[in-house]
């Protein structure tokens, strides 16, 4: 990918290297609300909603419809005024479950809504858009690439041109914030944002600085990609394929807390950052969990699977 390469040139070159993964291409003006064939009420909503129906219904065929619409409802309404606590809440319920009630033979039952299908990735559904234009409080921005799984907008990238010497990452990231600002609901449902130049491609969470962004620096977690390929194609092949994505959305992200005290007020406050694990941290972790269910297996004649070993416990 040679630095000569537009912005458009990239972007393209970005969608057809997902379309390669399994992701079906969008352009979004074909689905906004003035089109022909919406999947969208207005240029505020983020979520695909109808997509969502279908992947929910999929996904957890023995629940009743009003226990399904009531999921959704409930990741519709996150509205904190807190960018971030928007985001905690929307993460608790993307990898632990929706919980809903509903009456079954004159009772009240409990369940949990799974908006993802982590143990069989095939079975959701994954989008690349572009041109996805989004309205809020006036503003009108239009992120370069947005992945839906399911409906949810969960990676936005941002390219800039690398030929162009006065964009560098550090313009990718900046528009990220102004995103952050502008139209902070998109980022209710953000599991990471990818930054690019076409040459030079880092991930990291919403609220890291930009010295936290990170390169994907291996297509394979097997070896580190030659310095012939370019970072973001790298990125793409490693860590936004199907599986990979979804195992890093699901054990690979933590929320951190942490307290500090007001030497003058003594009031105390509490902060919140959201990690996303390096590659080479992804890597391990995993190369661990399958050693340890080797050697299970063969201390105990019992096959184990990551989900009995616990591996939605592995926080990195």
């Amino acid at each position: 990918m040679a630095a000569r390469l537009t912005e458009s040139e990239i972007e393209t070159l970005a969608i057809e290297r997902l379309q390669a993964l399994g992701f079906d291409y969008v352009y979004g003006p074909d689905i906004a609300p003035d089109s022909a064939n919406p999947e969208r009420e207005s240029f505020a909503e983020v979520l695909l909603l109808s997509r969502l129906r279908n992947a929910v219904a999929r996904i957890n065929p023995t629940l009743p419809a009003a226990a399904l619409d009531e999921a959704i409802k409930v990741v519709q309404r996150i509205s904190s005024p807190e960018l971030l606590a928007n985001n905690e809440a929307f993460h608790r319920l993307l990898t632990e479950g929706v919980n809903v009630s509903y009456q079954k033979d004159s009772n009240t039952r409990g369940d949990l809504v799974w908006l993802i299908d982590f143990a069989n990735p095939d079975n959701n559904e994954f989008v690349v858009a572009n041109q996805f234009t989004i309205i809020e409080n006036n503003q009108n921005k239009r992120p370069d690439i947005i992945l839906f799984v399911n409906g949810l907008p969960l990676v936005v990238i941002e390219l800039k041109n690398a030929a162009d010497e006065n964009t560098t990452l550090t313009s990718a990231y900046r528009q990220l914030e102004t995103y952050k600002q502008t139209i902070p609901s998109l980022f209710t449902y953000n599991g990471f944002v990818v930054i690019s130049d076409g040459l030079e491609a880092k991930a990291g969470s919403i609220s890291a600085g930009l010295s936290r962004f990170m390169a994907w620096k291996s297509a394979d977690g097997k070896a580190e990609a030659s310095h012939l390929v370019s970072q973001l194609e790298t990125l793409i092949n490693g860590m936004l394929n199907k599986s990979t994505l979804l195992d890093l959305i699901r054990h690979f992200i933590v929320f951190e807390k942490s307290s500090k005290e007001d030497s003058a007020t003594g009031q105390i406050s509490i902060s919140t950052v959201k990690k996303l694990a390096a590659y080479h941290q992804y890597y391990a972790v995993n190369a661990a969990v399958i050693s340890t269910l080797r050697a299970t297996a063969e201390a105990t004649g019992v096959a184990q699977t990551p989900a009995s070993y616990g591996l939605g416990d592995v926080r990195t």
